[in-house]
């Protein structure tokens, strides 16, 4: 009844008191707002419909435009709403109006049904699918443009996604030992999500990873500094030679084997008198070439002797990083546990497990929101 009046509702014992209902107008989500400056000096979403990215739709299906209806998905996993059932909420929210712009500003933005047939119907369309992978590397481009980048480190990891029920691509995986996805995503050395590929639940870690590398070191070709790091699963001929070929430094894990081991005999022996409680490292460097390589490879290795430990810890790493001492090979690759947490990170925002590609950019967190999207409706074909 009181929204039915004209005058504010007021209390007979304090005549200064009026009683309002601004429901329409509160939020709390006023933090995107920021988001959305940085969004529109950048010019992230201002040309996704110039990119290709279309919606066959005709008529009244399409109240809101492409370029709306990606904001809206996006921010709204920025905010931490991890499925479109939030949306019937999110539409008359006074913040998500004004970013999506559009219609959105004077009536409501896409509803939840909207929202689904957008990202299930729409986004699914081979074209746009392409032009949603490329389109968080425009992005991280956009705003390289704006700063001087004369070195660039690429790391590749996989990582796994839990799934409950019969989706599309599950599998089990005995190494995660559960039904699962098993994305690959590429980062670079600032967190930046370059590439995100959905996989199925089985595949090896470094499967299909062309499609992944590929496109983002052609974007980097120009780059005077170039370094790629990438765990076991990533020591592949093909993958080397593919690096060198483009003039990449890199520094990948090497399976352990008896050769390898042979070859550090002398730093295996347990050291003399009572451990310390610092470990014992010790490095060592050699040459090696496996039956699959076409030529001799460095390979640096490091041992640790921890205290109350049996058995030394050791390492291996296949590297064309010839002039680079041992340590700083060793302490190079180390960096690249820090792609393990943009990932975490990303699994943390939103908590379900589509939602986990989501990424850091430099200064802001939307630039794996595109490659959310492509999780979220692509397709488990090489292309997507």
């Amino acid at each position: 009844m009181g929204e039915g009046k004209r005058d504010a509702l007021r209390v007979d014992f304090d005549g200064q008191i009026r009683l309002e209902f601004h429901g329409a107008n509160v939020t709390s989500d006023a933090g995107l707002l920021a988001y959305r400056e940085l969004d529109e000096a950048l010019g992230l979403t201002t040309d996704v419909e110039e990119l290709g990215i279309h919606d066959p739709r005709t008529g009244q299906n399409t109240q809101h435009s492409v370029t709306a209806m990606v904001r809206q998905s996006v921010y709204s996993r920025l905010a931490g709403y991890e499925d479109t059932n939030d949306a019937e909420r999110l539409s008359v929210d006074p913040v998500m109006r004004r970013i999506v712009g559009g219609r959105a500003t004077e009536k409501t933005a896409a509803s939840t049904s909207q929202v689904g047939r957008f990202e299930t119907e729409v986004l699914v369309d081979s074209d746009n699918l392409a032009q949603l992978m490329d389109l968080s590397g425009r992005w991280i481009d956009q705003v390289r443009r704006r700063t001087t980048v004369n070195e660039i480190i690429l790391d590749m990891d996989s990582s796994v996604s839990p799934t409950h029920g019969q989706q599309e691509g599950t599998a089990y995986n005995g190494h995660f030992a559960c039904t699962c996805y098993h994305p690959l995503f590429c980062f670079n050395q600032f967190g930046d999500l370059e590439r995100a590929l959905l996989r199925e639940g089985q595949v090896h870690s470094a499967d299909d990873w062309r499609s992944v590398l590929e496109p983002v070191v052609s974007r980097y070709r120009g780059t005077k500094k170039r370094f790629f790091r990438g765990d076991a699963a990533f020591a592949k001929p093909e993958i080397y030679e593919f690096l060198e070929q483009e003039g990449y430094q890199y520094a990948i894990r090497l399976p352990a084997n008896d050769v390898l081991y042979r070859e550090i005999g002398d730093l295996l022996t347990r050291p003399v008198g009572r451990p310390p409680k610092k470990p014992i490292i010790r490095y060592g460097v050699f040459l090696y070439r496996a039956e699959s390589w076409n030529c001799y490879r460095r390979v640096v290795a490091k041992v640790e002797w921890h205290r109350d430990e049996l058995f030394p810890r050791v390492g291996f790493i296949v590297t064309n990083m010839d002039t680079a001492a041992e340590e700083r090979v060793i302490r190079f690759y180390n960096g690249r546990g820090t792609a393990e947490q943009w990932i975490k990170e990303g699994k943390e925002v939103c908590s379900e497990v589509d939602a986990a590609v989501l990424s850091p950019l430099q200064g802001a967190r939307i630039s794996g929101a595109a490659n959310f999207l492509v999780w979220k409706t692509g397709r488990f074909t090489s292309s997507t």
